[in-house]
């Protein structure tokens, strides 16, 4: 099977072998995709001329509208879309809801926040500037949608989710969209599009889809169009520094891999409800998704005088999770997506393995449930133990994007905090305490290194929402090595796809102009 790409309104398929897209359980080949002999310039062109006229000329309201049917129609082959998962990515249940559940929940939300924005097709900011004596004479600023094309590359953990959380923004913002999933995993991406495609959602151009490689996509981008990639900081660097990009100042969002930590407070002790959520919590951003998400959990802080309670319990726990073959109904963790992550995976560990001493798990000698280690793509949960983390570096460096966690023993908060910027700046902290002292003390010194800080005790243990999970009303990114962007955040995330502009005239003027905005805060 030869899976095709969506462009200038019609699937095509690209030219040659293509790349093999494999079942990571047992090693079998799935489909193929290319996107060779296909001219991408011509495809981007297409979506600016035809997608982003026919989106512009809808409001708010209407283009949500779109979002909610799109929503219907995936909600409809949900259970479709849960066995492609596994065969492609080899996602467990659990694993498949997070990224199919999370892609259409937040085309859901993104089309009920479009009811708020109205008929509107352009956005302002409340009140107005006077600029001089005379008061007739003002200023404001509106948002209007950008007239390019939104470019998403994506990256292979989240087919669904990181596709449609990209669209769901751009195509309510007016803006066309133009995807390129991760090509390993992109059998998910196909599927939910072409349904969407079949059932006539969107006007032609509006969405767009690329399942090979991207080629030489960045070359055709101009100063109209904006790209957000999510994926490696060393891929996201490349990207952004190709010279079409700069040269025209296309827009360029980066979420890229972080090591994300978490903090237990030296507030808990083994009695406390936070030591078990703690355990929790770590185990569950450890195994979920085998540990392949951008946002899990690579480092835990944890205080001095707990440290042999903490990795006991965690060793404990991990123990329990059944790693294997997702069509074993014992089966809690399944593979890395492929050989080569899993190659990656084992190559961080023994890196790790230097600095930090391996708890449970490892680089090698794991026999999984129900599949065969010669074809299968797994990697053991593995918890590490570094003694002095002051003295570490890789383990401040090294991002091993599997089912790895490094423990790391604190004296004191300021230790804590200095340990925790190490990390170069990532995605999220979380941090487990019942003292409301230590969490606003925490908050603030970890908010400068990190995109979102989650704060859990007893009081909200059971509703929380998770250290990894990404919740549309939430802003999401982070500073530093995380990449230095910023999505979602409601309507904070309409932003990056519009232009801000500065409208200097007669008051009287300005007024009639803001009658057709929506008047939000970006």
């Amino acid at each position: 099977m030869k899976i095709s790409n969506f462009l200038m309104g019609e699937w095509r398929e690209g030219s040659g072998p293509g790349i093999a897209l494999v079942d990571p359980v047992t090693g079998e080949e799935v489909a193929r995709a290319s996107s060779d002999g296909i001219d991408l310039e011509a495809a981007l062109d297409y979506a600016r001329r035809q997608g982003g006229p026919a989106l512009r000329a809808l409001s708010y309201k209407e283009r949500g509208a779109l979002l909610a049917k799109a929503v219907e129609v995936l909600t409809a082959n949900r259970e479709k879309y849960a066995d492609i998962a596994l065969r492609n990515s080899g996602n467990t249940k659990v694993d498949a809801t997070i990224d199919i559940d999370g892609g259409i929940g937040t085309l859901n939300f993104y089309a009920r926040l479009a009811g708020k924005l109205g008929d509107a097709k352009y956005l302002k900011d409340p009140g107005f500037e006077r600029m001089a004596k005379d008061e007739a004479f003002q200023g404001m600023h509106i948002w209007v949608p950008l007239a390019g094309a939104a470019i998403h590359i994506n990256a292979f953990n989240f087919p669904s989710w990181g596709l449609w959380e990209k669209a769901a923004v751009a195509i309510l913002s007016g803006v066309p969209v133009v995807a390129k999933p991760a090509t390993s995993t992109a059998l998910l991406s196909y599927a939910m599009v072409r349904d969407v495609i079949e059932a006539d959602v969107f006007p032609k151009g509006a969405l767009n889809l690329i399942v090979g490689s991207a080629r030489d996509l960045m070359d055709a981008t101009n100063g109209t169009d904006a790209v957000a990639f999510t994926g490696s900081a060393e891929t996201a660097i490349k990207l952004r520094a190709n010279g079409a990009t700069l040269a025209r100042g296309t827009r360029f969002n980066t979420e890229a891999d972080s090591l994300n930590m978490s903090l237990l407070g030296p507030d808990v002790t083994t009695a406390s409800p936070e030591f078990d959520l703690f355990i929790k919590e770590v185990t569950r951003e450890m195994t979920v998704k085998a540990g392949q998400k951008c946002t899990a959990i690579r480092r835990a802080l944890v205080p001095a005088k707990l440290a042999n309670e903490v990795t006991a319990a965690l060793e404990a726990r991990l123990s329990k999770i059944a790693t294997g073959n997702p069509r074993n109904e014992v089966v809690r963790m399944g593979p890395l997506v492929n050989r080569a992550q899993q190659a990656a995976a084992q190559d961080g560990i023994r890196t790790l393995a230097k600095e930090a001493k391996i708890v449970t798990g490892g680089a090698g000698g794991f026999s999984p449930v129900d599949a065969d280690p010669k074809f299968s793509a797994f990697v053991a949960p593995t918890l590490l133990y570094c003694a002095d983390p002051k003295a570490g570096k890789a383990v401040h460096e090294v991002e091993v994007f599997g089912p790895v966690c490094t423990l790391m023993p604190y004296n004191g908060l300021a230790e804590a905090y200095a340990l925790a910027a190490r990390g170069g700046g990532s995605l999220v902290a979380s941090i487990f305490t019942a003292d409301d002292a230590i969490a606003a003390e925490a908050t603030l010194a970890l908010a400068p290194y990190h995109g979102r800080v989650l704060l859990i005790d007893e009081k909200v243990g059971a509703s929380q929402t998770g250290h990894g999970i990404v919740m549309p009303m939430m802003t999401h990114g982070g500073p530093g090595r995380a990449g230095g962007g910023e999505e979602l955040g409601g309507v904070r995330g309409l932003r990056f796809y519009h232009q801000r502009t500065a409208v200097q005239g007669r008051l009287d003027r300005l007024q009639g102009l803001g009658i057709g905005a929506a008047e939000v805060i970006l």
